[in-house]
């Protein structure tokens, strides 16, 4: 009797074994799925909460329009409001991309239209005349995001002041003297690298 009582602690001691690896096996497996989904979701993940792509039909159809990268323009919107459409800076600066009053009714001017402040905080409005502002400014420094980017921030009449003064541009760069401006245009750029690279990503993506 003692004999088959051992016999049978050896059987469940076994089976007990073989169940405990099972499940070993079922979490690794799970662990594993895990893993992969994640790695799948990341990227887009990452793209929606850090670097969204929000307002996309009404920006590129901007884009078209004015012949911009998207990339440029997601990264400005990033920067100036973070898709926030209502957004209002303690400036004044309303909209998506940030458009003050005064400079809303010179854009409109300059494309031969009536600046319309009842629909400044509508997305494809607000896009309009930020993506044509950015068209000007990029043509009127020779495609030269840094200052472009400086002039959305500061405005032309600035940059243009301290590209004419030896003490902040010795003919090929530029200092800004605004903290403010030299931050902005940092942001804008390490956005606008981010977007490209996402970009990339997703065309490799499509590849495989």
């Amino acid at each position: 009797m003692a004999k088959r009582k051992n016999t049978c602690k050896h059987t469940v001691s076994r089976k007990n074994g073989g169940r405990n690896r099972l499940r070993l096996i079922f979490a690794g497996c799970c662990i594993a799925l895990a893993l992969a989904v994640t790695a799948v979701l990341q990227k887009p993940v990452r793209r929606h909460f850090s670097y969204p792509m929000e307002f996309e039909a009404e920006v590129r159809s901007a884009c078209k329009k004015y012949d911009l990268d998207p990339c440029l323009v997601f990264a400005v919107i990033r920067t100036e409001s973070f898709f926030t459409p209502d957004a209002v800076s303690g400036a004044g600066a309303r909209g998506l991309m940030q458009i003050m009053p005064e400079t809303g009714e010179w854009i409109a001017w300059r494309q031969g239209k009536k600046y319309d402040e009842s629909k400044i905080f509508k997305p494809d409005y607000n896009i309009d005349l930020g993506c044509w502002l950015l068209s000007f400014l990029l043509e009127k420094y020779n495609g030269d995001i840094e200052l472009a980017a400086a002039a959305y921030n500061a405005g032309h009449s600035a940059v243009d002041r301290w590209l004419d003064d030896p003490k902040y541009c010795d003919g090929k760069n530029l200092i800004i003297p605004y903290e403010e401006t030299e931050n902005y245009v940092k942001k804008v750029k390490d956005a606008y690298e981010k977007y490209q690279f996402l970009r990339e990503s997703e065309h490799e993506a499509g590849r495989e």
